[in-house]
C-alpha cells in the first residue's frame, strides 16, 4: 500500500496530519500545536495485513512523543475487546486505547477518560473529546497516532464465537 498522508481538524487542537506507511509499518503525527509522535514498526519485522503498523508485538515498535523513547505495550488481540488494547507509558502518565464498539475505541489517560476515537486503518482519524476531559497536546497527538497505527473498534465476544461456529458448519 502506498504511504497516505490524511489531514485531520482535531476540534480543540487544530489541523494536524496524520502520515501512514503500511508498507514500512510507520506512523508519524504532527501539527503545529502538537509534539510529533513517530511509531515504527523494526526492520525485517513480518507485517501483519490487518494490523496498520503491521504488529502487535511491543518489542517490534518504538515509539517517541518529541524526540523522546515511550513505551508502548500492545496486547495480543483475540477474543475480548479488552485483548486489543494498546498502552503507552511516557513522562509518569499510561494512556490507553481499547475498542468499545464495533467501529469505537475510548481514550483513556491515567484510568481517566478523554474520549473516544475512530479510524478504519486507513489512516483517517476521527476523535470526539469529552466536555469534562481537557485534553493536553501529548493526549490528542498519542490519540491520533494509536489510532492510526492499530485501528479502532472490535467484534463483541458473541460475535466473533457466532462466525467462528458458522464457520465450523458445512
Amino acid at each position: 500500500m502506498t504511504p497516505t498522508e490524511t489531514p485531520a481538524e482535531d476540534s480543540l487542537f487544530g489541523p494536524l496530519t496524520v502520515h501512514l506507511d503500511t508498507e514500512h509499518g510507520q506512523v508519524v503525527v504532527e501539527g503545529g500545536a502538537i509534539p510529533r509522535i513517530v511509531l515504527s514498526r523494526a526492520a525485517g519485522t513480518e507485517a501483519e495485513e490487518h494490523i496498520p503498523v503491521g504488529t502487535r508485538d511491543g518489542g517490534a515498535l518504538t515509539l517517541t512523543v518529541d524526540g523522546e523513547q515511550a513505551g508502548i505495550h500492545p496486547a495480543k488481540g483475540r477474543l475480548t475487546r479488552r485483548s486489543y488494547r494498546v498502552d503507552v507509558r511516557h513522562a509518569r502518565h499510561v494512556w490507553r486505547l481499547v475498542p468499545d464498539s464495533l467501529p469505537d475505541s475510548r481514550f483513556l489517560r491515567d484510568g481517566r477518560r478523554l474520549g473516544a476515537f475512530t479510524c478504519e486503518g486507513d489512516g483517517r482519524v476521527s476523535a470526539d473529546w469529552r466536555a469534562d476531559a481537557a485534553p493536553d497536546a501529548v493526549d490528542v497527538a498519542l490519540g491520533y497516532a494509536l489510532a492510526a497505527a492499530f485501528g479502532t473498534g472490535a467484534q463483541p465476544m458473541w460475535m466473533l464465537v457466532a462466525d467462528a461456529i458458522g464457520d465450523l458448519i458445512p
